[in-house]
C-alpha cells in the first residue's frame, strides 16, 4: 500500500507510543453551590501504556470513564493533572502546531454513531480527502488516488464515492467512518464503540475489518466496548475500568477464569456463554455518583469482600501483580478460583455486604491540584 509520508517522520517508534501517567479529568457540575459547583471525576489516577502493534480493549459499565480515557489518548481531552506522553514527549508541552501534527497525523478514532460522526453534507470523497488536505498531504492527483485506495481498503465500492452519508447503509457508513481515521496513516486507532449503533448481522463484518487492519497494516488499536466478550477475542490486554479508575489490566486470554479484581470477575460473569448458563455474581446497592466517589476503593460499596480497610484506603496495584497483569484489590480473588464458588461466596456475605453499601461517601483522597480548565 502506498504512503503520503510528506512531512511526516515515518520511522518506527521507539518504546511505547502513548504513556498515560497520574492522569485526573475533572469536570465542573452544573450541580452545586452558588459558588461552589460539584466536580465530576471522570477519570482518577489513570496509568496506561500502549506499545506499537497492540490492541487494548477497555471494558466497564456506563460512566466509568471508557470515553473519556479515549479523547484523553487522541488529545481531545485535556487532563487536568497528569501527563500524556505520545512517542516519548508530553502532549501538552508541545505548541499548538506541534500537538496538531503529532496527534492529527498519529492518530485516529472511530466514533460510536457513524450518523452523526460524518458530515451528511459532504460525499465521501470530500469525507477522505478532507484530513489529506488539512495536513497537505501529497499533490492533489496523489489526494485522489489515496482516496481510492482507502476506500479499496475498507471494502467500499467506487460508485459510493460521489455518495452521501444519508444514502448509505450503518455499516457502509461505518467503513467510510473507518476510511477516514486511516486516511493519514496514524500509529494508533482508537474505537469507541465502533459496532454498537450496528445491526447485529453487520457487527461481525466490521470487526473482521478492523482486524484484518491492524494485522495488515501493524496498528495499535484500542477498543472500547459494553461488548466484553468481543473486547476480549479483539484485544491483547483487557483494561477494566470503574467510577473513573483502572481497577486490572489482563492479558485477554486469561481475563475471563483468571482475573484478580471481584468487579472483572462479576463483568465476566455475567456475558453468556455457549457451554455454560449465565450465572452472575450479585452485586448489591447502587452504582456511586461520580460526583461524590466512595472514600477508598470505588469498588466497595457493591463488593462482597469488602471491609473497613476498603472504606480507608485506596488499594494501590497488588505485591501479586505481574508486569502483565496487575489488579488494584485488598482481597483479590484468589488465583484459580472458579467462577461458581465466587457466586456462592458473594449469595453467602450479601448482608455484610449491603451493610458496606450504606457507610457514607466523600470525595477521592488524590485530587487533582492544578486549576481547572
Amino acid at each position: 500500500m502506498s504512503q503520503l509520508v510528506e512531512g511526516r517522520d515515518v520511522s518506527g517508534p521507539v518504546g511505547p507510543l502513548v504513556e498515560l501517567s497520574d492522569t485526573h479529568v475533572v469536570h465542573r457540575a452544573r450541580t452545586g453551590g452558588l459558588f461552589a459547583r460539584d466536580r465530576v471525576y471522570a477519570l482518577t489516577g489513570a496509568d496506561l501504556t500502549i506499545a506499537p502493534g497492540e490492541t487494548v480493549g477497555v471494558v466497564g459499565e456506563s460512566g466509568c470513564g471508557k470515553s473519556t480515557l479515549a479523547k484523553v489518548l487522541v488529545g481531545v481531552q485535556k487532563p487536568t493533572s497528569g501527563t500524556v506522553s505520545f512517542r516519548g514527549r508530553d502532549l501538552w508541552t508541545m505548541t499548538p502546531a506541534e500537538r496538531r501534527l503529532a496527534v492529527g497525523a498519529g492518530t485516529g478514532m472511530i466514533f460510536q454513531d457513524p450518523s452523526t460522526a460524518l458530515n451528511r453534507r459532504l460525499t465521501v470523497r470530500q469525507i477522505l480527502r478532507d484530513p489529506l488536505d488539512v495536513h497537505k498531504r501529497g499533490t492533489p492527483q496523489q489526494r485522489e488516488d489515496r482516496v481510492r485506495e482507502l476506500m479499496s481498503l475498507v471494502g467500499l465500492p467506487k460508485a459510493l464515492a460521489d455518495g452521501l452519508p444519508g444514502q448509505l447503509s450503518g455499516g457502509q457508513r461505518q467503513r467510510v467512518a473507518i476510511a477516514r481515521a486511516l486516511a493519514l496513516d496514524p500509529d494508533l486507532v482508537v474505537a469507541d464503540e465502533p459496532t454498537s449503533a450496528l445491526d447485529v448481522s453487520v457487527r461481525a463484518q466490521i470487526l473482521n475489518l478492523l482486524l484484518d487492519l491492524k494485522e495488515r497494516l501493524g496498528l495499535a488499536l484500542v477498543f472500547v466496548s459494553h461488548d466484553i466478550q468481543t473486547v476480549r477475542r479483539m484485544s491483547d490486554r483487557v483494561i477494566t475500568m470503574y467510577l473513573g479508575r483502572i481497577v486490572e489490566e489482563s492479558p485477554a486470554d486469561e481475563v475471563t477464569d483468571r482475573s484478580r479484581h471481584p468487579y472483572t470477575r462479576a463483568l465476566f460473569s455475567a456475558t453468556p456463554g455457549l457451554l455454560d448458563p449465565i450465572d452472575p455474581i450479585p452485586l448489591v446497592g447502587p452504582v456511586p455518583s461520580a460526583t461524590r466517589p466512595p472514600s477508598g476503593c470505588p469498588f466497595r460499596t457493591r463488593c462482597w469482600k469488602a471491609d473497613s480497610v476498603c472504606a480507608e484506603i485506596m488499594p494501590d496495584f497488588a505485591a501479586a501483580s505481574s508486569p502483565g497483569h496487575r489488579f488494584r484489590c485488598h482481597h483479590p480473588v484468589q488465583d484459580g478460583q472458579s467462577t461458581r464458588d465466587l457466586v456462592a461466596q458473594a449469595v453467602s456475605t450479601v448482608p455484610e455486604a449491603t451493610a458496606m453499601a450504606d457507610t457514607p461517601t466523600q470525595k477521592p483522597t488524590q485530587r487533582p491540584t492544578q486549576k481547572q480548565s
